[in-house]
């Protein structure tokens, strides 16, 4: 299958927002947590504007995305998202890898990521070290998100 990594344009937000929910949502979080993290998964031409945003298409399709985000001088990944019929293609590892390659271009040595719990095995197979956890709470649910730094010069 040809995949092709490109910059998405601000048409491209409604399907990135689609993709990001569908892959949360596959995770199998209670709908209600899903309304609540709705703002946050959705794109949109201010957030892209902001955050460098990267597409990926494969066969014509769009099937994932990731975004990048410059904050107090550090570079963060704040979206990595595969659609589920798409995961476990390579195009999680392709659009990681491109965002690394991407960061070093912008002149960073680390991107920082705070992941999902369900996502955190991907950022470790990939080389990134965990160094703490954000808590955050959810429909009166307590929530450790990992927090990761990614080295650029880290083996993948």
């Amino acid at each position: 299958m040809l995949m092709e990594i490109v910059r998405a344009n601000f048409e491209d937000a409604p399907t990135l927002t689609e993709i990001a929910l569908a892959a949360k949502r596959n995770w199998g979080y209670p709908e209600k947590w899903m309304e609540d993290w709705r703002e946050a998964l959705t794109i949109t031409p201010a957030s892209m504007e902001r955050d460098e945003t990267w597409l990926a298409i494969q066969d014509g399709q769009p099937t994932g995305f990731y975004s990048l985000h410059l904050e107090n001088r550090k570079l963060h990944l704040v979206h990595l998202w595969i659609l589920p019929s798409s995961m476990g293609q390579g195009i999680g590892r392709s659009l990681f890898t491109h965002a690394t390659v991407r960061g070093q271009e912008l002149g960073f040595r680390e991107i920082e990521i705070e992941s999902d719990p369900n996502a955190e095995g991907f950022y470790l197979r990939m080389g990134a070290s965990r160094i703490g956890l954000q808590i955050r709470e959810t429909q009166g649910h307590r929530r450790e998100l990992p927090v990761l730094i990614y080295q650029m010069n880290a083996p993948r």
